[in-house]
């Protein structure tokens, strides 16, 4: 199990090595999306600061879902997809890896890149743990949502309006409660319960979010 794991954890890091502009172009769009948001906000700390961590929530989960489409396509298109479902190692293994090179990719550098998207918009250097607590639980529940997405929508040529209808109405909790942890904290309040409906959230798509891939994968392929 572990080797399935492995194996394709390291052949979907290596093909997104190879494209690194499908790479760099959700993490341009996460800071561009908060930049605008600045620039359109009026230029007021106590406004930025109060919508601060539901812009950037918003911008992750929009900076998630722009490179979700392709998450399967090359390899329908290619006919791996099609061997991996057929042949004798579960499917599920596969997609392990699969979504754990996604959030490595994309998840992970939009962590990292958080702290700078907070210091543009006012937030609070007391808010910035607790919002990079929530975000290390969150955007995983946010890679099998956009990968759940992906899965049931591949096999349609112009998929991205219906992954967007499929994917936005399923991630409304994360949402909340990422924002709820960083404002409460911000706020000198208490974000313990935000932080474990995070985890709570996080626990349930690891362990039921790559079966229910495995089978929306198959439900495409028939």
């Amino acid at each position: 199990m572990r080797s399935v794991i492995a194996a394709s954890l390291a052949r979907e890091c290596l093909l997104a090595v190879r494209q690194l502009s499908d790479l760099a172009t959700p993490l341009l769009f996460f800071i561009l999306v908060g930049l605008l948001f600045v620039l359109g906000l009026e230029p007021s700390p106590e406004i930025l600061a109060e919508v601060g961590p539901g812009v950037i929530w918003v911008a992750a989960l929009l900076a998630s879902l722009l490179g979700a489409e392709r998450l399967f396509r090359a390899d329908l298109e290619s006919g791996a997809l099609e061997l991996q479902a057929l042949g004798s190692e579960p499917l599920t293994l596969s997609i392990i890896g699969k979504l754990l090179a996604h959030w490595l990719v994309t998840g992970l550098p939009l962590i990292l890149l958080s702290p700078l998207l907070a210091l543009m918009l006012g937030l609070p250097q007391a808010a910035l743990p607790p919002l990079l607590a929530a975000l290390i639980l969150g955007t995983p529940v946010l890679t099998v949502l956009c990968a759940l997405g992906a899965a049931l929508t591949v096999s349609l040529r112009s998929s991205g309006t219906l992954l967007a209808l499929v994917v936005l109405p399923l991630t409304v909790p994360v949402l909340i409660f990422g924002s709820r942890v960083a404002m409460e904290a911000g706020q000198g309040g208490a974000a313990e319960g935000g932080m474990l409906w995070l985890g709570a959230l996080c626990a349930l798509a690891a362990s039921l979010g790559p079966p229910a891939v495995a089978v929306a994968v198959r439900i495409s392929l028939e």
